[in-house]
């Protein structure tokens, strides 16, 4: 989850960023500032894009920005990302919000209107964000080049799911979405996910992933004869309450069976339900297995 940064990302190690080190290629550089920082994040990318071996950037990891003000939001993180776009060229992949929760609690994380790097980086392959606050992807935009796109959160507006549906991304394989619960700021429900589990949306969609979720087992139900499990490979209910109901509703589901991946770690389910699931899918990831009754039950990330 985000209790520790990121050391890899798309195969590639992560290192943070600090002014006069070499740039190294293969290296996803993160640009992050402490509590007392010894430069300020406009200064980490006035180095970083002043270096010539810059234009080789790949991708780029943007860490804690905030130094002692957990409360300011990322909008000066997407101007500085959008200024330094003409000493970027190679940028196709973008992690917005790699920020452990020693740093800032997920659900306290103050993002902005993050759509501008869209249009500043139009071969953008991959986009990771994580915290909901505020957040907006700007919506009804064709990014060309997108294949993965994830949003992490602790609880999921439905603004940001009306967004992401009114979206034209004809590439895209991978959607990976953490819900959360209404207490940090989920307030969809089962409707507002209807546009994708409909499976018009997003033709090249492979790996569908929706995490996090208290409505898991609604999901689970509404998967049975959604039509977007025709076509995906890889399914990722991970993270959330599902329980023996959502699993005797996904073992119903035909299409399982033709699944490559299928990832319900932290669950619910009792051994009876494990055992269910394991019949109709063996390399099915449940991991975690939690205890609680109804009323107990915890997403794996909420604040």
């Amino acid at each position: 989850m985000s209790y520790e940064n990121l050391s890899t990302w798309l195969g590639c190690p992560v290192e943070n960023y600090e002014p006069g080190i070499e740039i190294k290629d293969g290296v996803i550089y993160r640009f992050r500032v402490d509590w007392e920082p010894e430069h300020t994040m406009a200064e980490l990318f006035a180095a970083f894009t002043a270096d010539p071996a810059a234009a080789k950037t790949t991708g780029l990891v943007i860490g804690a920005w905030f130094g002692d003000d957990s409360s300011a939001d990322s909008a000066e993180i997407v101007q500085l990302l959008v200024g330094a776009r003409h000493a970027l060229p190679k940028l196709t992949a973008i992690f917005f919000g790699d920020v452990t929760s020693e740093e800032n609690e997920i659900s306290w994380i103050q993002q902005t209107d993050v759509s501008p790097l869209f249009s500043a980086y139009p071969g953008l392959k991959h986009f990771s964000v994580r915290g909901g606050n505020d957040l907006s992807l700007g919506g009804k935009m064709r990014l060309e080049s997108l294949e993965s796109l994830v949003i992490e959160s602790g609880g999921l507006p439905r603004t940001v799911l009306a967004e992401v549906f009114s979206m034209d991304l004809p590439k895209l394989e991978k959607l990976e979405l953490w819900l959360g619960t209404d207490e940090y700021g989920w307030d969809g429900s089962l409707t507002d996910l209807k546009p994708l589990l409909d499976g018009g949306l997003f033709p090249s969609l492979k790996h569908l992933g929706l995490c996090d979720s208290e409505i898991v087992d609604q999901i689970a139900e509404a998967l049975v004869t959604a039509p977007v499990m025709n076509r995906i490979q890889a399914l990722d209910l991970s993270l959330g309450t599902l329980s023996d109901e959502g699993a005797a509703h996904l073992v119903q589901c035909e299409s399982l069976k033709l699944l490559k991946s299928l990832d319900l770690h932290h669950h619910y389910c009792t051994a009876e339900g494990m055992r269910l699931l394991k019949a109709a899918f063996p390399g099915v990831n449940l991991d975690e297995q939690q205890s609680g009754d109804e009323e107990d039950r915890f997403v794996a990330v909420g604040e």
